[in-house]
């Protein structure tokens, strides 16, 4: 088949490209390397087309999806603290980027559309797990622009029949996620900060807790959704359905660096939602989802990565 990834050097992005290049399928990235890096597609850089622009230009979108089948929308400014601090830039990458390449797909006649959401959209509910049919509240320009790109990903299905589903990730790690930026994940900065000898910076008390994904699990989330029965605009969870705190999260990066725990404790950030856990019975359901990496492997395998990387400092 041939499939678009948008954001397809980043990290997410650039761990689907190579699946889909080794699936079989023809595979092409638009990236506008704001964050993406074209070394993220290093070992398939002979197997897939890769088209510097942003997915918030008309042109540059239209072009992305042509002769494509399937688009995998995954281009974004992924940080919450990021939008608190800039909402117009978070506006313009998220929903302003989705609808963008919605439009474009829909003018080309892409078949399916599947869109990289965030658990973000759910807010600070005090419920667990957390579920589809919940209300959603996000805290920050973040979700809130997931979530606007989620409406528009089911209006799409039902205004224009477009095959359209959203996966809300829930805090993704892995290799390839950069941790230079004040903005990164927390798993990607506690590794560095370790494995450099560093106390890591934990923002609050530590015990606020993730779903924590390895990007693995993600990749075949994504890979199902090409091949499930027809979509219509629906959303699930992509998770591993178990919760880890900031402080566990810290124990299991000394075990594996072999560094002494310790922590230096920051205010909490504003935006930053003080438990996240997901149910993944929808997932399940529809896409016959199973996480195959829990929190442990794929923590042993992150820092397995970041261990033969040049380390920037943070």
């Amino acid at each position: 088949m041939n499939v678009l990834v948008t954001g397809g050097a980043g990290f997410i992005g650039s761990h689907l490209a190579e699946a889909l290049v080794r699936a079989g399928h023809r595979v092409r990235v638009i990236d506008s390397l704001f964050s993406g890096k074209r070394a993220n597609l290093e070992a398939v850089r002979d197997d897939v087309e890769l088209i510097e622009g942003d997915c918030t230009n008309p042109e540059t979108a239209s072009r992305a999806v042509e002769g494509i089948e399937a688009v995998f929308h995954e281009a974004a400014v992924p940080s919450v603290a990021r939008s608190v601090k800039d909402p117009l830039l978070s506006h313009q990458t998220n929903p302003t980027a989705t609808l963008t390449m919605l439009e474009a797909s829909r003018n080309s006649g892409v078949r399916r559309f599947v869109f990289a959401g965030s658990s973000s959209v759910y807010g600070n509910s005090p419920t667990l797990p957390k579920r589809e049919d919940m209300e959603t509240r996000p805290l920050s320009p973040y979700g809130v622009g997931k979530l606007s790109g989620e409406h528009y990903v089911r209006v799409f299905a039902s205004l224009f029949g477009m095959e359209t589903l959203t996966l809300r990730y829930f805090n993704v790690f892995g290799p390839r996620q950069d941790p230079g930026s004040p903005y990164s994940g927390v798993i990607s900065r506690f590794i560095t900060w370790m494995l450099q000898g560093k106390t890591p910076v934990v923002y609050g008390d530590g015990e606020q807790s993730r779903d924590f994904t390895y990007v693995a699990n993600v990749v075949d989330a994504n890979l199902a959704a090409l091949e499930a029965a027809a979509l219509g605009g629906e959303a699930v969870n992509v998770a591993t359905s178990r919760r880890v705190s900031l402080m566990e999260l810290l124990r299991g990066v000394a075990r594996e660096t072999g560094q002494p725990l310790r922590a230096q404790h920051e205010r909490e950030r504003a935006g930053d939602i003080r438990h996240s856990l997901a149910d993944i019975g929808k997932a399940e359901r529809l896409l016959g989802y199973r996480p195959r990496y829990g929190f442990e492997d794929g923590l042993r395998e992150t820092v397995a990565w970041y261990r033969t990387q040049p380390l920037p400092a943070i």
